[in-house]
Formats: C-alpha cells, structure tokens, sequence
C-alpha cells in the first residue's frame, strides 16, 4: 500500500540506540474480555493502517453486487436504474354504488411508517369513521415484512394519543402475509399496506389508497359521524385529478425515485423533477391555503404524507438533500396548518415512522442506526402558528370547524 502523510506511517521510528546488549522492553497485549475477532485479525495484519487496497477493492465489489441483488428484490427498476413501483392488485370500482362491497364489516390493515397507509389513517379520522370500521397496525420484522405484536409490550406513553402497532384484530394472524393467503384461492404477491379486508367474506377488498380514502370520503356517509365533510366535491375534482397528476409522480413517488434509484442518472433526473415540482408547489401556496383554495381536499391529504416524513426521512436516508423542507416557508407552514387539524396529530408516529425506515431499509442504512428526529418535525415545532388561514376568503369553509 503507497505510503501517504494523511494516513501516517503504521512502523515504528528506528531506534536511536545502538548499544547491542540494552535490555528490550517486555510488551503485553491487552485483551479485552470479549474481543472482535474481526478487530482482533485486522489488528494483526495491518495494526492501525487502513486495509490494503486490493482488500478494500474487493469488498468494495462484493457490496456492489449484493446492493444491487438486494435493490431488484426490494425496488424494481427498468434496464436505466429508474425505479419503477407495481401496481396495487386489488382495486375498487369507479363507482361507490357497486352492490358487491361489503359495507358492515370492513376491517383496515396499515403500517405506521408507510406513506400510502397514513392517507387511509387521517381519512378515516377526519370522516369520523374509527368506530365503524377496526384498524389493525403492523410494524415491519426483521426481513421488512409486516408484522403484527402484543400491544402489551411495548412502552406505551399515557400522556398521549399517538397510534401504536397492534395485534391483528380480524384473523388473529401472525404477519399481513398470512391475512393475504388466508382470502379464497390464496395469494402469491406481494403484502403491502394499506388494505381494506371483508371480514364477512374473508377477502381482500382493496389494497390501493387512493381508492381507499375515495371510498372512505364518499361510499360510508352512511356510517360515518362527520357525513358533511367531504374531501373531493364535484365542483373541486377537475383540479383535485390535475394536483394529482403533478404530485403522484413527481413527489409522492418522487421521492421513491430518489432512494431507489440504482444509477447516478436515474437519481439526477428524479432528484431534479422532485424539487422543481416542490418549488412550483411551494409557490402557489403562497396564495393558496390549500391546494385547491379554501378548502382540504383528497390532494392535500396525499401530499401532507410526503411532506411529515420529508425532513426525517427522505431528505436524509433518500438523498432528497437540495433542500429541507423547512427551507420552504409556504409549503412548511402548509404542512403545519394540516398537522394541527384536528385527529391528524394522532396519526403521525414520528418514532415508529423512522424506525421503519432507517431500522428495516437495510440496503440504505446497513448500520441500522437511527438519527435524532429534527427539530423541525418534533411536535412543538409543528404545532407552532402558522397564520395560513388569513389565506382563506370563506371563513366558514375552515375544515377544523367541519370536524367533530
């Protein structure tokens, strides 16, 4: 290995005695009582120098290949290195009327760290739905399958609201897969959150969230104690598609495109198209109080869940690291305006939202190690004023007077 003055020599100095019979120093080792056998090897071979570099060649290779084995499985992507997300396999009908869906004993599977999840969540809150439809929380295993636990042992805080994970309250299974192969003919796909269950007919109603919260907002008026707020109305859906169209792709997986990309130019383009599209929408909320005026829609709900995990999670362990959120006044204050509606606090476990990322993506953070939750996601800091409803020109349209 070439020598170099930043690293420093790994021999001692030469002796500046040449008095042949001088008694030599005895030196011991010491030996911690349960040594690194790696550390104590590596001290061995090369003391305190970096490793050679052919040894660092090719580990450097054989992480290589086991990253991107370990990325086809986790995150698919096209032959560039573009990640590119499945289609959600169970679907709802366009139309809320169809008479097949069961509407007396649902039953909604999430997790607590996803995205998608948290959009069913706050939905269900905000429709006053709790009471009619059970909720069963998984928490990612060891493997990043969901997984259900004892509520009993866990550290439970009585001081606050905040959701936990949970057993599985329908079918008393272990993990979500046993609840996907348990429905009629079995299931060899793949076991994601949120899901809507049929707990009558032991079947999978739906699995994809933007159908989930449509349902939620208009198909269980009939069970819901909030029936007058309504997240998507006719004269607001042209433009609640259009933000859609523009968020989906841009930030809501956006931000996907970013973490999973498996090639420098499939993250340039994604981290470029993700924070053009922030700034766009950063500007118009700056006369805006929501996306589409006035009111709290469907869009708002889909991008809120982005934007909570946005500082810590995807700024850091994504890459997404142009800017912070914070850095966006608009679209900070926007996110905090949301926040302090009220029954969406309760649905934002920060805690259990980072540890699902940074303590089950092991190909992003193979240490496993957590970092501290920024200060500008704590829940003081969200639930600072954010003086955005003098944006509103109909006082009586304010959402947290609609909510019960």
């Amino acid at each position: 290995m070439p020598s170099s003055s930043f690293v420093g020599s790994s021999l001692p100095p030469p002796s500046s005695t040449t008095t042949a019979n001088r008694r030599r120093p005895h030196h011991t080792i010491k030996m911690s009582l349960n040594p690194n056998p790696i550390t104590t090897l590596t001290k061995l071979l090369w003391g305190q120098s970096l490793p050679p570099n052919l040894l660092i060649s090719a580990a450097r290779s054989a992480w290589s290949a086991t990253w991107h084995l370990m990325m086809s499985q986790l995150a698919p992507s096209d032959p560039t290195g573009r990640y590119t997300r499945s289609a959600s396999q169970f679907r709802l009908p366009l139309t809320n009327n169809n008479p097949t869906i069961s509407r007396q004993n649902l039953h909604l599977y999430v997790g607590l760290p996803c995205p998608w999840a948290h959009r069913t969540l706050i939905v269900l809150a905000l429709k006053g739905l709790e009471q009619s439809i059970p909720v069963s929380i998984a928490a990612p295993g060891a493997d990043g399958s969901w997984e259900f636990t004892n509520p009993s042992l866990q550290n439970k805080d009585s001081s606050t609201t905040t959701l936990l994970p949970t057993t599985d309250k329908a079918n008393r299974c272990k993990t979500l897969k046993e609840v996907y192969n348990s429905r009629s003919g079995g299931y060899n796909g793949r076991s994601t959150v949120p899901m809507l269950w049929d707990a009558d007919n032991k079947e999978v109603v739906c699995n994809e969230s933007y159908d989930i919260i449509q349902f939620f907002n208009s198909g269980l008026n009939n069970l819901s104690t909030n029936p007058r707020l309504d997240l998507s109305p006719p004269q607001l859906k042209a433009q609640i598609d259009k933000w859609n169209r523009i968020i989906y792709p841009n930030i809501n997986n956006g931000v996907y495109r970013c973490g999973f990309a498996q090639s420098q130019e499939a993250y340039d383009s994604a981290v470029n198209e993700l924070f053009s599209t922030l700034d766009m929408v950063d500007e118009h909320l700056e006369g805006s109080r929501y996306l589409c005026g006035d009111e709290l829609t469907l869009a708002d709900v889909c991008l809120f869940t982005t934007l909570i995990r946005f500082d810590p999670v995807y700024n850091v362990l994504f890459k997404c690291t142009k800017k912070k959120l914070i850095e966006y006044p608009n679209l900070h204050g926007y996110m905090r305006d949301i926040y302090q509606i009220p029954k969406v606090a309760a649905t934002c476990n920060l805690g259990a939202i980072m540890d699902g990322y940074y303590k089950t993506l092991f190909p992003l953070n193979p240490g496993g190690i957590g970092p501290a939750i920024p200060y500008a996601s704590e829940h003081e800091m969200l639930s600072k004023s954010h003086n955005r409803e003098c944006l509103s020109v109909v006082e009586e349209n304010d959402v947290n007077a609609l909510i019960l």
